[in-house]
């Protein structure tokens, strides 16, 4: 029995050790692309950005972060306590425990399962509740609209990149993240599926509730959505719920799309840093899409969502799916 416990005690203890080794640069990599979207927005608006805190600004956030520690937490009269406080708590966590799957290099993954790709659409379906929950428990009408719409905007788009990863997953022939990679040797599946990876990108900025997504924090009708009612630490795991998940929804473009940590360079060895390379561009492209395009309005974000992608999706699905068939290349056909 002494064997047995020493062998999951020293089982458990890797477990931690490579969660840290994911978490620690994960939340080091929030908190900088705070500084690095602003600095990208300053540039784009012909302004500095941070540059007082550090050099080149590059302390700013810590600064933030140290006075979102010093702030008092304010719960409403009327709020359910509880469920208050465990809305962030349960937004931020989804953000990061849906790393568990993603291959930053070959089997390079803290869980390593086959059923990869399901995990994350599981992950990713329960993000909505934490939402939903802030915005029922702050008692506020402002937050529970911004929770309705957010709720509304994401389940839509969940459809649209239910289908696209679906589509990956027949062309793959395999549940397993890193097996996708690795189908990605000779041609990324963001040539041949070009207008689905575009509607997968796409849909992660409707995901995230970024620009031009933004209409859960409508500032002009509903004054910040969800998280009006939230202050302090509260506030900021929000504010960086929704950070980490557009690292998340860059590392899945990346991994589905873009040949994940593979060399686009025929001579040159892939690994770790090709699969950041392509991460940063993708944020870069989540921030210049901020900078650039003005909010829709409610109406053309559904429209967009149910008119336009779900049709798309669902023919390109069929359609690929057809294609392979006929042509013997389907796994196990």
């Amino acid at each position: 029995m002494s064997a047995f416990f020493q062998t999951n005690l020293g089982i458990v203890i890797l477990t931690l050790l490579e969660s840290l080794a994911l978490i620690v640069p994960l939340l080091i990599g929030v908190a900088y692309l705070t500084w690095f979207e602003r600095k990208v927005m300053g540039a784009i608006q012909l302004r500095k950005g941070p540059n007082v805190v550090g050099p080149f600004g590059l302390a700013q956030p810590f600064a933030d972060a140290i006075k979102m520690l010093m702030k008092e937490t304010i719960t409403p009269a009327g709020a359910d306590k509880l469920l208050f406080t465990l809305a962030p708590m349960i937004t931020f966590g989804l953000a990061i425990i849906a790393w568990a799957v993603i291959p930053v290099n070959n089997h390079w993954a803290i869980a390593d399962i086959n059923v990869g790709g399901l995990y994350l659409f599981a992950i990713s379906s329960l993000g909505v509740y934490g939402i939903i929950i802030a915005g029922w428990a702050s008692n506020s009408k402002y937050a529970f609209l911004g929770a309705l719409r957010s709720a509304a905007q994401m389940v839509s788009y969940e459809v649209s990149m239910g289908f696209v990863i679906v589509t990956v997953l027949i062309c793959a022939g395999s549940l397993n993240l890193n097996n996708i990679v690795l189908a990605q040797r000779h041609l990324w599946f963001a040539i041949p599926l070009f207008p689905l990876f575009v509607i997968f990108f796409i849909s992660g900025l409707a995901e995230t509730n970024r620009a031009p997504f933004d209409l859960a924090e409508g500032e002009s009708e509903i004054v910040a959505g969800f998280f009006v009612e939230y202050s302090a630490m509260s506030f900021a795991l929000f504010f960086l719920g929704e950070y980490a998940n557009m690292i998340l929804i860059s590392a899945m473009t990346t991994t589905l799309f873009l040949g994940g940590w593979l060399s686009p360079v025929p001579f040159l060895p892939g690994g770790v840093l090709w699969f950041l390379l392509k991460l940063l561009i993708c944020l870069f492209v989540f921030v210049w899409v901020r900078a650039t395009l003005p909010r829709l309005r409610y109406d053309q974000l559904m429209a967009l969502g149910w008119k336009v992608f779900l049709p798309i999706t669902l023919v390109y699905l069929v359609a690929v799916a057809g294609v392979l068939e006929y042509f013997g290349w389907l796994p196990n056909a």
